[in-house]
């Protein structure tokens, strides 16, 4: 008798994430999960339960990585502005398929509470890490001390989503920069 096949949950979930991050939630079959995997469909519900299980796995792991990574481009020893044009243009940078949260936003907001709870704390995250770069900013000198630091976090979010969104579609890249230089330059 064959041993089953052994694989690491993470590194599957991984897997998976690439998987709903291309296709979207409703689009991504179980067997296409499977397949992404490389295991069976029992041994993938009989690790994750569901796929729905498993899609809330993917898009929370998605988050964490952006976010780690978004917090490292803004802990960089540089002038604000040029860490908030860095991360600004890390944020553009998944092109045609776009942000996993922005897309989750967009196909499942209004049907699905739970993958809203995930979108909401992302935005409430990073718009938080960008009221406080405005509020450094403000300190060093680099931002005016009378701009009020809670609009702006709340505008570099829109400006963000809109950038994941704008993403997908340009076909001129210089678009994006424009948007990008526009934004930071008007701080």
């Amino acid at each position: 008798m064959a041993r089953p096949k052994q694989f690491d949950p993470d590194v599957a979930v991984e897997q998976a994430m690439e998987v709903f991050w291309r296709k979207g939630y409703a689009a991504t079959t179980p067997q296409n999960l499977a397949d992404a995997v490389g295991i069976g469909m029992g041994s993938l519900y009989n690790a994750f339960g569901s796929k729905r299980a498993l899609f809330e796995r993917a898009l929370s792991r998605y988050v964490d990585v952006r976010l780690r990574a978004l917090a490292e481009l803004l802990e960089e020893p540089t002038p604000v502005k040029e860490r908030l044009r860095k991360a600004l243009v890390f944020m553009a940078e998944e092109g045609a398929r776009g942000c996993m949260v922005v897309n989750t936003a967009g196909e499942l907001a209004g049907t699905d509470e739970e993958a809203v709870r995930v979108v909401r704390r992302d935005f409430d995250l990073v718009e938080s890490v960008f009221q406080a770069l405005i509020e450094e900013g403000q300190r060093a000198g680099e931002i005016a001390p009378e701009r009020d630091p809670v609009p702006l976090g709340s505008m570099l979010l829109s400006i963000m989503v809109g950038l994941r969104l704008l993403a997908r579609v340009t076909e001129e890249p210089g678009r994006l920069r424009r948007v990008i230089d526009a934004t930071v330059d008007s701080l």
